[in-house]
């Protein structure tokens, strides 16, 4: 299936817009800027489908050997909907709109507002494809609808903070505003009703859950709690929202508020700044709606805390190797499908999952590469970018900007480097 070529920009995206240097004028290497815009041209030319959703992998034409919609309703490769094209659209586009928002903040186009507005559509879509209320989906089959049954806190948290960045904008209307309010209300309260957890369809039920004593789990779930605050002006929840962040718990204990200014953590893997940096996007918006000076000071260390981490991992994309000597195959069929079994719970779909991404990594190499030493570094430095303290951002700005121009990303077959685009306005429009 070819991937349209929706609302295509040029690399003039960085003619018209110079860098304001304050810090000196040296700051921004003109190349960076180039390779920013390269960035963007190849995600809307090739991953950017037809109903506004990004894809995880394509070739270089845009084509993507999508999942059909029997293969979804039959959890082929797996329930889980991992490792195959449409495995992360709602986190994907939910963590993109940070910076179409930004960069529609800069240029003030109507090109530039359609894109975000895309982008918009396709969260509310996959919000849209299931009887079960409150389910966020992964991403769409051919039809248009069709999709796997489970999603996970990491689908739904960049759903939230996607939709608050729109909603908060400037560039949302009222009946917009209206209209994600709705999702969000009736999202929300079906993951309170499952003691918040992620709604799944049968026969899974759950998947994923903003509860728990940790600086993921903690943060994500006080930001939905003051989004909704926010958004629908119901003081009950700025009450629960103020509770929940004395709540006490976890080895040591310690309260919500605690977890948040200790920043992130890494416990599953030696790093993996492409999935904490969700609960590090939301701290950055409850920094930005905290107005109490002293609980805003927390958030502000732990944000700075999650960049000191964070930068650790911007040298893993020296690691990449240029010269693109890795095998990529697109055909997930014949690396996982020998090993599909049916599933009825989660356990079940997790563990046939892990045995299938290593079938698929001994057929495309490609993926672990891109993953190892292109994901991770460039969600690593959009953590560091949502920091607000210059200080603390200002001395990685030499090895950001050498990550940003270090990719050919017509060369790239995952859309993992879009965080690059993110880090590139939050930098640029943010700390200088």
């Amino acid at each position: 299936m070819k991937r349209r070529t929706l609302l295509q920009s040029s690399l003039a995206f960085g003619a018209g817009f110079a860098p304001r240097l304050s810090i000196g004028a040296d700051l921004f290497h003109p190349d960076t800027a180039t390779a920013a815009a390269q960035a963007h041209t190849e995600l809307w030319r090739r991953f950017v489908d037809e109903y506004g959703i990004l894809v995880d992998f394509c070739d270089f034409e845009g084509k993507v050997n999508l999942p059909t919609p029997e293969e979804c309703q039959a959890g082929k490769p797996n329930a889980l909907g991992w490792f195959q094209p449409i495995e992360n659209g709602a986190m994907f586009n939910g963590l993109y709109l940070d910076a179409a928002v930004n960069r529609w903040r800069s240029t003030k186009t109507e090109e530039d507002a359609a894109k975000v507005r895309r982008l918009v559509e396709g969260l509310l879509l996959l919000n849209s494809i299931s009887e079960v209320k409150g389910f966020v989906g992964r991403g769409v089959s051919t039809d248009g609808r069709s999709h796997y049954p489970m999603g996970s806190d990491d689908q739904t948290g960049p759903w939230y903070i996607g939709l608050w960045r729109f909603y908060d904008s400037g560039l949302a209307t009222e009946a917009e505003k209206d209209r994600i309010r709705k999702h969000l209300v009736e999202t929300t309260e079906a993951i309170v009703s499952l003691g918040w957890n992620m709604p799944a369809e049968p026969p899974f039920g759950k998947r994923g859950t903003f509860e728990g004593f940790h600086f993921e789990k903690a943060v994500r779930k006080l930001f939905v709690m003051k989004l909704m605050a926010r958004v629908t002006g119901d003081a009950s929840w700025e009450e629960r929202y103020r509770a929940e962040l004395k709540v006490a718990g976890g080895e040591p204990a310690l309260t919500k508020r605690q977890y948040a200014a200790g920043g992130m953590k890494y416990f599953y893997a030696p790093t993996h700044a492409w999935t904490s940096c969700v609960a590090v996007g939301a701290l950055r918006c409850l920094w930005e709606m905290e107005e109490d000076a002293a609980l805003k000071a927390d958030y502000a260390a732990g944000l700075r805390a999650s960049a000191l981490l964070a930068a650790e991992a911007l040298a893993l994309a020296e690691k990449f190797d240029r010269a693109n000597p890795a095998t990529f195959s697109q055909d997930w069929r014949a690396a996982m499908m020998p090993l599909w079994q049916p599933q009825t719970t989660e356990q079940e779909a997790v563990d046939l999952a892990i045995a299938q991404v290593k079938a698929f990594g001994k057929i495309s190499p490609r993926r672990n590469s891109e993953a190892n030493f292109i994901r991770e570094p460039s969600a690593a430095a959009w953590i560091v970018s949502l920091c607000p303290d210059k200080e603390v951002v200002k001395p990685h700005l030499p090895a950001i900007e050498r990550l940003i121009r270090r990719y050919d990303y017509t060369n790239l077959y995952y859309a993992t480097f879009f965080w690059v685009e993110s880090v590139w306005w939050r930098v640029r429009n943010s700390v200088v």
